[in-house]
C-alpha cells in the first residue's frame, strides 16, 4: 500500500480442491485452535457481506481464488477496504480460505449476508505480521 491507496494482497497457494473458494480477512490472528480461532470476516463498520466491489460488504470480503484442475493458484488483489496502517488495519488479522465458493452475498442462503454461504474454513494463516 502506498499512501491512501488501495492494498495490494498476492499469493500462491496449492493442495486445494479445484474451484471457486471464498477468500476473506478474519478479525483475528490467532490459529490457536485452528482455523475457527479466526473469529468472524474482518468488518469494522459492522455492514452485510458482499462482494468485494460492493458498498455495502465486510471489509474482509475479498470474494473467490479460483482453484486450478491442479490444487494450485496465484492471485493479486486488490482493495481499498483492507488498509495496512491505522485502527482498521489488516495486519496480524488472519487469512482464510473457505471450502466452497462465496455467493458475495446474493445467494438468498440464510448464511449469504453474514459469510456468503462459503462453507467450512480448510486453510488460514496470519497474513501480516
Amino acid at each position: 500500500q502506498e499512501g491512501d491507496g488501495p492494498t495490494t494482497v498476492t499469493g500462491n497457494l496449492s493442495g486445494l480442491k479445484p474451484g471457486l473458494h471464498g477468500f476473506h480477512i478474519h478479525a483475528l490472528g490467532d490459529t490457536t485452535n485452528g482455523c475457527l480461532s479466526t473469529g468472524p470476516h474482518f468488518n469494522p463498520n459492522g455492514k452485510d457481506h458482499g462482494a468485494p466491489e460492493d458498498e455495502t460488504r465486510h471489509a474482509g470480503d475479498l470474494g473467490n481464488i479460483n482453484v486450478g484442475d491442479d490444487g494450485t493458484v496465484s492471485f493479486t488483489i486488490t482493495d481499498y477496504q483492507i488498509p495496512l496502517t491505522g485502527p482498521n488495519s489488516i495486519i496480524g488479522r488472519a487469512v482464510v480460505v473457505h471450502a466452497g465458493p462465496d455467493d458475495l452475498g446474493k445467494g438468498g442462503h440464510e448464511l449469504s449476508k453474514t459469510t456468503g454461504n462459503a462453507g467450512g474454513r480448510i486453510a488460514c494463516g496470519i497474513g501480516l505480521q
